[in-house]
């Protein structure tokens, strides 16, 4: 797991946590970096260390297919649950493996080509060879059905949760600082959370916000936040700004900011090709704040009545913008119906479905052996 936590990363440590709540017997093997963290999310688990390097993608399945089986049989677990498209194909005991989003197969242009043809194979032999596979979102199992020919018979779907201690309407202590990491002083900004790849659709972002506001007198600041991906087209929409209009690339941002940073927004903008959830939306709207999203896959699923939707073209998300940067009430509905809209989501029915799962699939282990 990446010392930074992406949306997989936050799933995982989320999950970690709320299962180790929840009363499950789990046991976590991970990286010895990451033995304190999972230690303290999960005090009554077992943590085990993984005894060799997996710091490359060639090393960690290696290691997955080799050593994790016997690790398996060693530590007499029931269930291995694979959190990442891949599994132990030589493993004895009931898998569950989780499929984020079917874009690899749908939109394969969005990712790089090797990474596009590892996660379709790892994909199809997951739906074949798993006992059970969860999704989060109804329409990543439709779009799996669809692409991949599967079945909906062993795939389960179990939306994530947001966590509400760390994604809360900021106090105005936690705005100053969000605020103070980012630069802005006491700016207005558009706020936008996510790795700067293709599927976040980043270039559109920045030339819509460009034609927004170009006309006004004191316009907002536009901030990325997130990791920086293989985007090309991100610096050529940068270098298209016109110079009086202010965009910050803020980089990755602590945990302990996101909720400030967040709330302390005018509008959060995430103008996605495509989710199998969207988690950064889920989190926006749990800190309070108004989001302008697309309705590609998982996303309304998630944003409901309590969103902003808007196309994926630069003249689409201008004029969306525009509109919610006008009207001040808009916003301040929107971001209280997200608000309410977020407690619908919690990482402790998550739990209670990867659980069920978990029994699915031993079951199906039990009565295929």
């Amino acid at each position: 797991m990446p010392a930074d936590r992406g949306g997989v990363g936050r799933y995982v440590d989320s999950l970690v946590a709320a299962l180790d709540a929840d009363g499950a017997a789990i046991s976590v093997v991970c990286q010895p970096r990451d033995v304190e963290l999972y230690a303290g999310l999960a005090p009554h688990g077992r943590i085990v260390p993984a005894a060799e390097s997996t710091a490359t993608r060639t090393a960690r399945l290696t290691w997955e297919q080799t050593t994790l089986p016997r690790l398996v049989r060693r530590l007499g677990v029931d269930v291995v649950h694979s959190p990442h498209y891949t599994m132990p194909l030589a493993s004895r005991a009931a898998s569950v493996v989780t499929l984020h989003d079917a874009t690899f197969f749908t939109d394969p242009v969005l990712h790089s080509s090797v990474k596009a043809r590892f996660f379709r194979t790892w994909t199809q032999t997951a739906l074949r060879r798993a006992d059970v596979c969860i999704v989060p979102s109804e329409a990543t199992a439709h779009e799996l059905e669809r692409v991949a020919q599967t079945g909906p018979a062993h795939v389960e779907v179990v939306h994530h949760g947001v966590d509400e201690e760390r994604f809360h309407v900021p106090s105005p202590e936690e705005m100053r600082a969000a605020r103070a990491a980012i630069g802005v002083g006491s700016t207005p900004y558009v706020a936008f959370l996510g790795a700067l790849e293709p599927r976040k659709n980043v270039p559109a972002l920045i030339r819509g916000f460009a034609r927004a506001v170009a006309d006004l007198s004191e316009p907002p600041a536009l901030v990325l936040a997130g990791q920086p991906g293989w985007d090309r087209q991100v610096e050529a929409a940068l270098e298209s700004v016109p110079y009086r209009l202010r965009v910050i690339r803020a980089g990755y941002l602590p945990f302990d900011t996101l909720s400030g940073f967040l709330g302390s927004s005018e509008l959060v903008a995430y103008p996605s090709l495509g989710e199998g959830f969207g988690l950064p939306v889920l989190e926006a709207m749990a800190s309070g704040a108004c989001v302008l999203t697309t309705r590609r896959l998982a996303l309304p699923e998630v944003g409901g009545d309590a969103v902003a939707y808007c196309g994926v073209g630069a003249g689409d998300v201008a004029a969306a913008l525009r509109e919610l940067l006008d009207d001040p009430a808009r916003r301040s509905r929107l971001a209280s119906a997200a608000q309410r809209r977020a407690k619908d989501f919690s990482w402790c029915a998550t739990a209670e479905g990867h659980r069920e799962a978990y029994a699915k699939a031993a079951h199906a282990a039990r009565a295929a052996a």
